[in-house]
């Protein structure tokens, strides 16, 4: 008799289905073990993740621009909305100049889209300061200082 009385299934066919099926799994164990090695280390090319949030704005975006204004005294500085806004600056060398800055931050993304830079000048004229008009390229510079920064603290967390 090569059945065992319950099923009708030969022993013969029960052994080489559970041998079939160990093949099969150790194979399987096999190629996911090898999946695992890449050959080369990854972490030489890793890059830290460009959303960085845990204070509700991108973190690079937010070290970034207190660093950038970390000269200028600051008035308000909200990370969960991602706004921060100096006091007037004067420049020692031209105190008859003065500079108020706001950033904000747009984005949870390291992005350049995502920080946007609004200033204010005043310049001083018979002892009234007086609005003056701020040139393009001193809030497209300061944005380009701000992202260049922050891409930098990004690549500083890896290595």
């Amino acid at each position: 008799m090569t059945g065992n009385g319950n099923t009708g299934i030969s022993f013969t066919k029960r052994a080489s289905f559970t041998k079939r099926a160990g093949r099969a799994l150790l194979v399987a164990g096999i190629l996911a073990g090898l999946a695992a090695c890449g050959g080369r280390d990854r972490s030489e090319f890793a890059l830290a993740p460009a959303q960085i949030s845990t204070i509700g704005v991108n973190s690079y975006l937010w070290r970034a621009t207190l660093e950038t204004l970390s000269f200028m005294p600051l008035m308000q500085a909200d990370s969960a909305g991602g706004v921060v806004v100096t006091d007037w600056y004067a420049n020692p060398d031209n105190p008859s100049e003065r500079m108020k800055v706001s950033v904000t931050i747009l984005d949870q993304d390291l992005r350049a889209d995502a920080v946007r830079v609004a200033a204010s000048r005043q310049v001083l004229q018979n002892g009234t300061w007086v609005e003056a008009q701020v040139e393009a390229a001193t809030v497209q510079k300061l944005e380009d200082i701000i992202l260049t920064k922050a891409r930098d603290i990004r690549r500083s967390t890896i290595g």
